[in-house]
């Protein structure tokens, strides 16, 4: 999956601004962002709470439009991905979080930003997501996720067992607080700060990462996207939950298991030349590429 170059220009003609407005920044940035589109697109559609439009578009999905901007961190694209499940739209990202691994364009630079989208000369990256399917109460259920899809224990209960197959071959089984099945975009994400490696956003993988196990030597796994994951519940003291990229929350119980596999529908994230995923590991993770010790700051300044 390597970058493409974004449509052509004549074919934007509507634009969806989402964001979450409770931030004086993101008030600020739609009172300046929504005239300039409005002089340039036949029509600007503007959303101030994702999750009241996600939720909207579950019951009513409505048409789609050409592009897809959102104001805010990256909390805020997993919530606009979401909301265009079933049918991803070209989105892009304008960072007024606190880190922005999925909203690549620096606030600072939307205008250059979107010129060059309806200009066509944005890259569009297409990001792989997982699909996971279990039963509960004897109803099918399904989720997709951009980032992953978590295994975590109860709020009130200890340690979980879970059991991991690979297609027909059983892998280990966990006990730990949780297990973390990522996508390369989420490898940035929850499972890096479980201590999973990162992966190159194109790779056709997927990370498996225990949380806090006890036994030492479970180590993430980097995994082929193409196989089939089973996780099972074994054991477990409470009722354990499934999260979906943070956003959705299911009760799961002793004995439940879950299908994982790679959704074949890919979500185009767009970004400016320039603005590629390693200047953005560079930028978030504070990667200096020295190791001259004239760079630290002294004691007590912030670097």
């Amino acid at each position: 999956m390597r970058p493409d170059a974004l449509v052509s220009a004549r074919s934007i003609e509507s634009v969806l601004v989402l964001a979450n407005a409770e931030k004086s920044a993101v008030r600020t940035l739609i009172g300046e962002l929504e005239p300039w589109l409005r002089a340039r697109v036949k029509t600007v559609a503007v959303r101030t709470d994702v999750r009241a439009f996600r939720d909207e578009r579950a019951h009513t999905p409505g048409a789609l439009p050409d592009l897809v901007v959102v104001l805010g961190g990256d909390g805020a694209i997993l919530g606009a991905v979401h909301a265009f499940a079933e049918s991803p739209v070209p989105t892009l990202g304008i960072n007024l979080g606190q880190v922005g691994f999925l909203a690549a364009t620096p606030a600072a630079s939307w205008r250059e930003a979107l010129a060059a989208c309806l200009a066509g000369e944005l890259i569009a990256e297409q990001r792989a997501r997982l699909e996971v399917e279990w039963t509960s109460d004897d109803k099918p259920q399904r989720a997709l996720a951009l980032n992953e899809i978590t295994l975590q224990r109860s709020s009130q209960g200890s340690m979980i067992q879970a059991s991991l197959w690979a297609g027909s071959d059983w892998v280990t089984n966990y006990r730990a607080d949780g297990v973390i099945v990522a996508t390369p975009s989420g490898s940035t994400a929850y499972s890096l700060s479980a201590g999973g490696p990162i992966l190159e956003t194109s790779l056709e993988a997927i990370v498996v990462t225990p949380i806090c196990p006890q036994g030492l030597s479970n180590r993430p796994l980097v995994l082929p996207s193409g196989l089939e994951l089973t996780l099972s519940v074994v054991a477990s003291s409470g009722h354990p939950t499934l999260a979906v990229d943070g956003q959705d929350f299911y009760r799961l119980a002793e004995g439940d298991t879950l299908t994982l596999r790679r959704h074949p529908v890919t979500v185009p994230l767009l970004w400016m030349r320039g603005m590629d995923p390693f200047r953005r590991l560079r930028e978030r993770l504070g990667w200096r590429g020295s190791l001259d010790t004239s760079e630290r700051p002294a004691r007590g300044v912030k670097g």
